[in-house]
């Protein structure tokens, strides 16, 4: 009776898995097979089994990485520039200030703040809409001459990044035990020397996580690297969406376009999704 139970427990668990599973990669499906349809089939409707409901064609992907391999290879390094710096940035910017944050205590008088309300203060920076810093982030970038620049989105991204990786990064620091920092620093190192050679390589999870949020939110953004740019520094969000002209909304340039901006970043989540459950799950499991 038991046995039988636990079989048909499995089996509505493998079930529920696998029908999931088809909901997460059926629109990458979606998107490869449309990368593969002629104009003519995508405007006829849904299609989904090539050589069965159309006949598949590659022009598409040899359009992209063919006659416009240049601007779809531009586009995707300047991406990948303004990903990176944000999140190395905000890696170290925000791994020193949870730091901070978690091993000693601030006490303002006015406003009359401690630790745990300064922490909130600053993740309550990501409740505000992005859209209500634009006309001030374009204002001041056209009079310091930041707009266009890899370094202008990366320090507008690095801005929106800090808050997500400080309240990480101060969780998984106040799971782990201070001994080790304690013994280190009656045997003569410095609290710098404590953090660098003691703490940071046992918060490798922690900061593995955040890297990966934050790059994942710089890659995928795009309402500033709209606003703040026009040629030199467009991001793949950015080529993906003017993929739109006079003749409409061209879906199979569309569909090969965000296969390819999607790709390093589902790759990236694979292989490092053990470190994103440990540093997510670290504070949550602190006793």
């Amino acid at each position: 009776m038991r046995r039988g139970r636990k079989l048909w427990q499995t089996i509505l668990l493998y079930a529920i898995v696998i029908f999931w599973s088809f909901i997460v990669l059926f629109p990458f499906y979606w998107l490869f097979t449309t990368s593969l349809k002629n104009p003519l089939h995508v405007s006829r409707g849904p299609r989904y089994i090539p050589y069965g409901d159309f006949q598949p064609t590659v022009k598409h992907w040899q359009y992209v990485f063919g006659q416009q391999k240049d601007t779809t290879l531009r586009h995707f390094r300047n991406s990948l520039i303004a990903a990176s710096g944000s999140t190395i940035l905000a890696v170290i910017i925000g791994s020193m200030a949870g730091y901070g944050l978690s091993r000693f205590h601030y006490h303002w008088r006015f406003p009359p703040w401690k630790n745990d309300d300064i922490a909130f203060w600053i993740i309550s920076q990501r409740f505000l809409p992005p859209a209500l810093f634009v006309v001030p982030f374009l204002i001041l970038y056209v009079a310091v001459g930041l707009v266009d620049t890899h370094i202008g989105l990366i320090i507008v991204y690095t801005m929106f990044n800090l808050p997500f990786a400080i309240w990480i990064m101060r969780d998984y620091f106040n799971s782990l035990p201070t001994d080790l920092e304690e013994s280190a620093l009656v045997d003569g190192a410095t609290r710098w020397q404590a953090f660098m050679r003691i703490v940071l390589p046992l918060s490798a999870p922690g900061l593995v996580s955040v890297a990966i949020f934050s790059f994942v939110f710089s890659w995928n953004e795009f309402l500033y690297a709209l606003m703040l740019t026009n040629f030199d520094a467009i991001t793949m969000p950015v080529l993906i969406a003017a993929q739109n002209n006079t003749r409409g909304v061209q879906w199979w340039y569309i569909s090969a376009l965000t296969l390819t901006a999607v790709t390093p970043v589902v790759l990236l989540g694979l292989l490092m999704e053990r470190f994103i459950t440990k540093g997510l799950m670290a504070g949550a499991i602190r006793g």
